[in-house]
């Protein structure tokens, strides 16, 4: 669970319900350090309680929907989430293993998008920048 984050506060300033369920996802991806697939996320409540994995899916859904979460794009059908930027975690880009699929987190300042830019020079609204860096890590090079 992320240290800095109230998980009951984030979903009541979305005007979202703090059921057990939410909550609980919200913890397993807060704790985690890089992005997860729902199927990852799934597999920790498959191994330690009931939840199924519709229940999962529309837990994420729900989420993204309301910006608490993000859904990282692989290339492919899959997708990965992790907290939405807030004023705990900063706005980041991603690599994204070719080889294993492993997603992790870049350092802030390893990209930086000056959005101000953008707004003047790009004539429609902006819902979301996301950079995604594709190539092999650093696991798959040593095997």
């Amino acid at each position: 669970m992320c240290q800095h984050c109230n998980y009951f506060q984030i979903l009541d300033s979305a005007h979202l319900e703090a059921t057990t369920n939410r909550l609980q996802v919200l913890e397993v991806i807060g704790a985690s350090h890089c992005p997860l697939s729902a199927t990852d996320i799934y597999n920790v409540f498959d191994r330690t309680q009931a939840m199924n994995k519709v229940t999962v899916y529309r837990i994420l859904d729900l989420l993204v929907e309301h910006n608490i979460l993000e859904r990282l794009s692989t290339g492919g059908r899959a997708a990965y989430y992790g907290l939405a930027p807030n004023e705990h975690h900063a706005s980041h880009a991603h690599f994204y293993c070719n080889r294993c699929g492993q997603m992790d987190c870049l350092s802030p300042e390893t990209f930086s998008v000056d959005s101000e830019i953008l707004k003047r020079t790009f004539p429609g609204e902006i819902a979301k920048v996301e950079i995604r860096v594709d190539g092999i890590c650093k696991n798959c090079l040593r095997r």
